[in-house]
């Protein structure tokens, strides 16, 4: 087994407990659909953080060439994959008993963290390529970096619901189009 094979599978297992999370938050609200009040904006977050582990998993096979990996080299994406796990976290409520769910209520009350962790994904992202690269992203995925993470700095700033729901549906299609544009294929 290359050192890829065996540093991947821890990636792996967080990233895949990651989406199981959010799952299982999906999961909640439909078992409480009676007593959930909606707030589209943290249904719509709930997908973009499983697209992002599911984005961050597929490019993290870009790796596989790099062989001399050091502890601080895998600390770095060992780092990304866990605020990928704190969004996931974060972004829907855990739903016990028979209490009702105001999802607009859940994102405003941890709105500061969840953008926080967003902006840091983002700076671990780059600092990981950094690392292991040695060089900053292409400039397009650089461009993309950039603007996210001030997105999400804006996001711990700005607390107006307006704003919010324009962010959103901002980073769904900022997300997508990066996919599109940037990973499409595996590398």
């Amino acid at each position: 087994m290359d050192a890829f094979s065996y540093l991947s599978v821890l990636i792996s297992l967080i990233l895949g407990l990651a989406i199981t999370q959010v799952l299982k938050g999906v999961r909640g609200l439909m078992h409480a659909r009676m007593r959930i009040r909606g707030y589209w904006p943290t249904v719509l977050w709930a997908v973009l953080v499983i697209v992002i582990a599911v984005q961050s998993w597929w490019s993290m096979f870009g790796l596989r060439h790099h062989e001399a990996w050091t502890f601080l080299e895998f600390s770095a994406v060992l780092a990304q994959t866990i605020v990928t796990y704190l969004l996931a976290a974060l972004v829907l409520p855990d739903i016990f008993g028979d209490a009702h769910v105001d999802l607009r209520e859940h994102y405003y009350s941890h709105r500061r963290w969840f953008q926080s962790l967003l902006a840091m994904l983002i700076a671990l992202s780059i600092a990981k390529q950094l690392l292991i690269e040695h060089t900053l992203p292409r400039p397009a995925d650089l461009g993309f970096h950039i603007a996210f993470a001030a997105a999400g700095i804006s996001g711990v700033l700005i607390a107006n619901p307006r704003y919010h729901e324009f962010l959103a549906g901002v980073a769904a299609c900022a997300i997508f189009a990066y996919i599109a544009f940037l990973f499409e294929h595996l590398a």
